[in-house]
């Protein structure tokens, strides 16, 4: 069991995405499915990118399975597999289980300590802390 657990652990995570395939799917995740000349466009507001870079990250997105594309006359548009939810899912459990040694409370408490959050997250945080226990 526990070989097989960290087998398909490492098989789902082995798609897991780069810094600048992350920004992909931001993009896609909050515009919905776009062209490559879109992403391009977006991405290139905070920093010069041309338009093959972006062309081969998303072909390699498809490639990985991250990306799926439909053909709108000699256009592809391309939109991610996952929901936004799923993929930070699955970020979250893999920094858990190998920075933090699989402890959520030592990234909450990291991440807590780093960041200053709103009176609005706070509250947040202590709605989904009271919720939990009540579910014990």
């Amino acid at each position: 069991m526990f070989v097989t657990k960290y087998f398909v652990d490492d098989i789902c995570m082995s798609n897991k995405p780069t810094d600048a395939e992350l920004k992909v799917l931001q993009i896609l995740w909050k515009d919905g499915p776009q062209t490559v000349r879109f992403v391009n466009d977006c991405l290139n507001v905070s920093k010069k990118v041309g338009y093959t870079t972006t062309l081969k990250i998303m072909q390699i997105m498809l490639e990985k399975n991250m990306l799926k594309r439909r053909s709108e006359g000699r256009t592809h548009v391309y939109a991610p597999v996952e929901e936004q939810e799923e993929t930070q899912k699955l970020l979250i459990k893999r920094m858990v289980d190998t920075a933090f040694n699989g402890s959520a409370s030592r990234l909450v408490m990291q991440a807590l300590g780093n960041y200053k959050a709103s009176p609005e997250e706070l509250k947040e945080i202590k709605d989904l802390i009271s919720k939990m226990e009540e579910d014990e």
